[in-house]
């Protein structure tokens, strides 16, 4: 059993790191209060080989590894925790699943784009009335000729208001069985982007919405049936989201690190008080045993083992210690932690919308009780008897 990185991942660390330092920690706070995807650091994070590490070498990715991924993220966020978004889109969510599924013919047409960092994808899941029950979604697609027809509504996608591309989960008939998935570009005919609408963190969305939306049927990603493969994909873009969760905790806990170092209060640094070294070694905690779960994630998923149980548990772990040792961060930095001239008030706003994407930390608990008990919980209410 191995607790260190092997040489090479620390030679790819090492090389993101450098990269990181040279290229975006100069901007880093003016860029975590632009609201627009950073397309300029993607192309960058392109260049050097950070966007589709996990895909195929055939497809145009790297074919690396989803700890390689996370590494990538980790050393990316402790420079400019905005820009590990660009690491994560590029590498889990919604590219993962298409780099995964596509046909040849539907990679030929936007993967190139989307590795080089000129376009994004978004996810379309989430709708009014279907959230953590995914399975509750209305937006239908009806096969008319060559053509399917779409109609309805998403809402809360990363990056909707900017993507090129959207991967939209759709109802083709009834059941888990009857939903699927369709590719659908900007600017079809019948497809409405709504004004961009901004969530606690500062980024923006848009809600979607598709009225009588004429798709092609080369656009069909996965038809009925293909709602478990898509949902399997979900152990992978957790451990994207877990990543950052802890990355930018991590961000936050060093920023408060240097500033009690140097801060003086009563004639003394923050750091010679017994009550800001408890702190710490509570943060310390709280990061070191969240990353080892991710790490076991990530290992086991490489070698062919995902694990729904692994990844949410590693997830539940990431999301709670990133936001709470960021908001920790904040109260032994003060002042300077609440102001906007810092970036821990950033972080710790951007692990409080993890604890919701990606799985919420309730629905994580439910997945974690059901393999404690060895069952599964249905959460819908039971269906009444039948008559005799």
């Amino acid at each position: 059993m191995e607790f260190s990185l092997s040489e090479e991942q620390r030679i790819f660390a090492d090389s993101v790191r450098r990269f990181a330092e040279a290229n975006l920690a100069k901007d880093a706070l003016a860029r975590a209060h632009d609201p627009h995807f950073p397309f300029d650091v993607a192309q960058l994070a392109a260049q050097q080989g950070l966007l589709g590490i996990t895909i195929p070498e055939k497809d145009g990715g790297q074919g690396g590894t989803l700890m390689d991924a996370v590494l990538a993220i980790e050393q990316v966020a402790a420079v400019c925790p905005r820009s590990a978004d660009v690491i994560q889109a590029g590498n889990f969510g919604p590219i993962r699943t298409f780099a995964e599924y596509a046909t040849p013919a539907q990679k030929e047409r936007w993967l190139p784009d989307l590795l080089a960092g000129r376009n994004a994808i978004s996810l379309g899941m989430t709708e009014p009335e279907a959230g953590s029950a995914a399975t509750d979604l209305r937006t239908t697609a009806r096969l008319d000729g060559e053509h399917y027809v779409v109609n309805g509504s998403k809402v809360f996608g990363t990056h909707s208001a900017e993507a090129t591309l959207y991967l939209v989960y759709c109802r083709f008939g009834p059941g888990i069985d009857g939903i699927g998935s369709i590719l659908i570009e900007r600017g079809t005919p019948g497809f409405t982007i709504g004004q961009p609408s901004t969530f606690l963190n500062g980024e923006e969305w848009s809600a979607l919405y598709f009225e009588d939306c004429r798709v092609p049927k080369a656009n069909l990603l996965l038809g009925p049936g293909g709602f478990k493969k898509q949902m399997a994909a979900f152990n992978a873009e957790r451990i994207g989201n877990t990543s950052r969760s802890l990355a930018v905790g991590r961000y936050a806990y060093e920023r408060a690190k240097e500033h009690v170092a140097v801060r003086k209060q009563f004639g003394r640094t923050l750091n010679e008080f017994q009550g800001i070294q408890w702190k710490f070694a509570e943060m310390a905690l709280k990061l070191e045993a969240a990353q080892l779960l991710l790490y076991r994630a990530a290992s086991n998923a490489d070698r062919g083992l995902p694990s729904a149980y692994e990844t949410a548990i590693a997830k539940l772990a990431c999301n709670q210690a990133g936001f709470e040792v960021a908001n920790e961060a904040i109260q032994v930095m003060g002042g300077m932690g609440f102001s906007q001239e810092a970036l821990v008030e950033y972080c710790m706003r951007r692990c409080r919308g993890w604890m919701i994407a990606g799985g919420s930390i309730e629905i994580l608990k439910n997945r974690i009780a059901e393999e404690v008990f060895g069952r599964r919980f249905s959460q819908r209410p039971p269906r009444p008897a039948k008559a005799e």
